[in-house]
């Protein structure tokens, strides 16, 4: 039963629903209690145990009928594990032919497990090896067998020779498709899910600027992910600890009406800001697509950061706020390529668009965000004005699609910007969006 029920976790673990140890415990506990008599009461007893969320649920649901199949509810752990333990060593003289001819299938399905086993099935992870681990569950229940018998039928040039090579080759067909479904059965439990981390692990460190359209769909739910787990992570409100510097004047304040009975001790507390976002968006030309990532992230953070303002340009700043409060996202990028993407690029320009307009977004607790390559056509980068800027500002962060060493190359001004910034690093992927925006939240904490 133990054996069953981590399996079954192990499927959970790999489809993305998060089990703990003491969960896994619990759930274990759950069955010995509920037994797998009652299939319905089984699956009730485990989802309350192991199911989180209504997207859990959903996954819940869906491995718990391809694992739990009423089958294997007809008998208990140790029966099979009895079962297995006789037949294992007169698997290898059972005859595949006599097997297959006999037509029970519970024997068939018992020899089809014990195959399954042997070549450890449940381990597959990818689509691509189950023709694999079906060669090989028909290897270990006999199939050179059926090859040998089928090769003597060949040999005998008769039509009864023909006749008998038909029908072995029909019943290694049909032993064939058995046990690919039996595999098929194995990768939808334990390797769909695996897979799918695969490919999201695999986007996540995909260029940007190498994401096509049939990506846009993951990456949407990859940028919701990351906005979730950013969101949990730094919206969680501190607890108090009776720790750090002693504020001796509120802790004799605090004790002065009761002659000191008893004793309170109060403590220094350090204020968390709130955090305070200003984003600033180069548009033009491969930085746009960079650009939708960040967006969207930190707009599907906007319950973390409700202080949130951006901008985007070529030459000309816009304010963008209301057209992405308004808009569906795509819809609100494709308008904002329209308005703010089109013409010479212009660092200097957009500078003195925000020192005009917008300068007093920026205070103490603001953080600038700068997403662009820093190539400005030759023209003024204003570097007066942006070094005027990061001193109003708590930091100033400057995200870079360009790798490094085209830094300060041809029209680059980066080496100009990069003095006056609090950090400045290359982005190329998810991964490293997350983690510029990961630090700008931590410096809030």
């Amino acid at each position: 039963m133990e054996r069953q029920i981590t399996s079954f976790i192990r499927a959970l673990r790999a489809s993305d629903v998060r089990v703990s140890t003491g969960e896994a415990i619990d759930a274990t506990r759950a069955v010995s209690v509920a037994g797998y008599s009652d299939r319905a009461f089984l699956k009730d007893a485990l989802r309350c145990t192991l199911a989180k969320s209504p997207e859990e649920a959903v996954t819940f649901d869906e491995l718990f009928d391809a694992y739990f199949a009423p089958r294997s509810l007809n008998s208990s752990s140790q029966d099979q594990d009895n079962q297995n333990s006789e037949q294992s060593d007169a698997s290898s003289e059972i005859d595949p032919v006599d097997l297959m001819e006999s037509g029970d299938e519970a024997a068939i399905a018992s020899a089809l497990e014990r195959a399954a086993n042997a070549v450890d099935a449940d381990d597959i992870r990818f689509s691509t090896q189950i023709a694999y681990y079906a060669q090989q569950m028909v290897r270990e229940m006999g199939g050179e067998r059926i090859q040998e018998r089928l090769m003597q039928a060949f040999q005998q040039r008769s039509e009864e020779g023909d006749t008998e090579a038909e029908r072995l080759i029909d019943l290694r067909r049909d032993l064939t498709m058995r046990a690919r479904e039996r595999v098929q059965r194995s990768y939808d439990i334990f390797g769909k899910g695996e897979t799918e981390q695969f490919r999201n692990e695999f986007a996540e460190n995909k260029k940007l600027s190498a994401i096509e359209l049939s990506d846009m769909a993951r990456m949407k739910v990859l940028v919701a992910r990351i906005a979730k787990r950013l969101a949990v992570k730094h919206s969680r409100r501190r607890r108090k600890k009776n720790r750090g510097q002693l504020d001796v004047r509120r802790t004799m304040r605090a004790n002065a009406g009761v002659d000191g009975v008893p004793f309170n001790v109060v403590w220094r507390q350090k204020r968390r800001e709130k955090p305070k976002i200003v984003v600033i968006c180069d548009v033009s030309g491969s930085v746009a697509r960079y650009v939708r990532f960040l967006l969207l992230l930190l707009w599907s953070m906007k319950d973390v950061v409700p202080d949130l303002h951006a901008f985007a340009f070529s030459n000309k700043l816009v304010d963008v706020d209301d057209i992405l409060e308004k808009n569906k996202f795509e819809d609100a990028m494709d308008q904002i390529l329209r308005v703010a993407g089109m013409g010479s690029t212009d660092y200097g320009e957009a500078w003195t668009n925000l020192k005009s307009g917008h300068e007093q977004l920026i205070d103490r607790r603001t953080t600038i965000i700068v997403l662009g390559d820093g190539r400005s056509n030759h023209g003024n980068p204003r570097t007066d004005l942006f070094r005027s800027f990061a001193a109003r500002a708590k930091r100033t962060i400057w995200l870079n699609p360009e790798p490094q060493p085209a830094w300060g190359t041809g029209d680059s001004e980066i080496p100009r910007y990069r003095p006056y910034c609090s950090s400045m690093s290359q982005v190329s992927t998810l991964k490293d969006l997350e983690r510029a925006v990961d630090d700008v939240l931590s410096a809030y904490a």
